[in-house]
């Protein structure tokens, strides 16, 4: 049975107070870079930073006298965790959550500390589930991170709130893992705009909605990707059909548009968003022609980022960009070679982060060396200066290429 408009009206007035109601705001940087209107949802501002909390909120408050007495299960490695700890501890229902054991040790001490007892069992989410279905036959009840109709009605939330603060808005962009989101996002904005456009994003590796819609069950599934919180291999039975009826189009998103979204969102909006969070702006830098002039809502559904993969990412991104330059400069292994070679990098406004002599290296004669140099520089065409500079010093420069694809 489909969830209604009205059932996702009833959630909305269910949970109001008890979740944030999160800023929706126009960016004028990310709107020049991409050519539409963009408008962002900052649900990374919720308490445990992400959308899940709507969900996980409304099936608890759906809960029986009985049911809550027994408590509550679920099956999560990440956000719908944290949600489902927080809601149930702060309404006095006890929650159990069974998370892989290779999860990281901070997504277990926060669930944790937001009152769950936590299982660890198996080494993924499908070794997980036979402790989940134990749990649940013991009298637990299963809050499902996706395929449930209060869950869906709940998402389905966010949706009424966007567009009651941005109106005028004529596409929405929502990344799609299970497709709780989308799906109940989808009802609820086809309710209040009949012809919006609504456009669900996948990451290459787990674009499970697109390949059933599109019937193309052969497509490849798997693989590293920083977005883990769309990485779901197969859709909802819940919400395939959902998706199906309502969403107009797809963008499949690749691995290195998610690090530059997660990179644009941090140096222009000043906030974090994890992979699947920035996968409605990754949608707009892969297909850009597919929004341009358009009024773009992009829901950025969480923050939570493990903070060696942010830093990861935004290193990369200094790269690609040309902003951190590696080159090696092959120099005289004797004094004053090495202020040489700073007051030439100087000179054309480079900074040198790191420097390394390497002595031992193959090179022409045992009385030189290479300086292995990692330089700041403010672009392409002022790195271009900052060799060029070396050069016209005298000095024989190889800029080392990154291997970021």
């Amino acid at each position: 049975m489909q969830v209604s408009a009205e059932q996702i009206r009833q959630a909305a007035a269910a949970i109001d107070g008890q979740v944030a109601r999160t800023p929706c705001k126009y960016s004028r940087v990310l709107s020049r870079l991409t050519g539409a209107e963009v408008w962002l949802k900052f649900e990374n501002f919720q308490f445990t930073a992400s959308f899940k909390e709507r969900g996980a909120l409304n099936k608890l408050l759906s809960l029986t006298d009985d049911e809550r007495a027994a408590g509550v299960v679920a099956m999560s490695a990440g956000n719908h965790a944290q949600a489902v700890a927080h809601h149930a501890t702060r309404l006095g229902i006890a929650s159990t959550i069974v998370m892989p054991v290779n999860t990281p040790f901070t997504k277990i001490g926060s669930t944790r500390h937001l009152g769950a007892e936590v299982v660890l069992h198996g080494n993924t989410l499908a070794e997980a589930q036979p402790e989940m279905e134990r749990l649940v036959a013991e009298g637990r009840t299963l809050v499902h991170p996706f395929d449930d109709e209060w869950v869906l009605a709940g998402q389905g939330t966010l949706a009424l709130e966007m567009l009651e603060q941005q109106p005028d808005l004529d596409t929405l962009v929502v990344p799609i893992g299970g497709g709780g989101l989308m799906s109940g996002c989808a009802i609820a904005a086809r309710s209040v705009k009949p012809d919006i456009c609504l456009i669900g994003v996948e990451s290459q590796g787990y674009c499970s909605a697109y390949a059933a819609i599109s019937n193309q069950p052969d497509l490849p599934t798997g693989g590293q990707t920083i977005a883990e919180g769309i990485a779901v291999k197969n859709i909802g039975a819940r919400t395939l059909p959902i998706i199906r009826e309502l969403v107009d189009d797809f963008v499949i998103v690749p691995e290195t548009a998610l690090e530059r979204a997660v990179g644009l969102i941090v140096n222009i909006e000043k906030v974090i968003a994890e992979g699947a969070g920035a996968a409605g702006l990754a949608a707009l830098l892969t297909e850009p022609e597919k929004f341009k002039g358009r009024k773009v809502g992009l829901v950025l559904c969480g923050g939570n980022i493990d903070t060696r993969l942010l830093a990861s990412v935004l290193m990369r991104q200094l790269v690609l960009e040309s902003k951190l330059v590696h080159v090696q400069i092959e120099i005289q292994d004797s004094p004053g070679f090495l202020g040489r070679v700073a007051a030439a990098i100087g000179t054309a406004g480079g900074n040198i982060v790191q420097v390394h002599h390497q002595r031992l290296q193959v090179i022409r004669h045992p009385k030189d060396a290479i300086l292995d140099t990692l330089v700041e520089a403010q672009d392409e065409a002022h790195a271009q200066r900052i060799i060029a500079a070396l050069e016209d010093a005298g000095f024989k420069v190889t800029r080392e290429i990154s291997g970021v694809e």
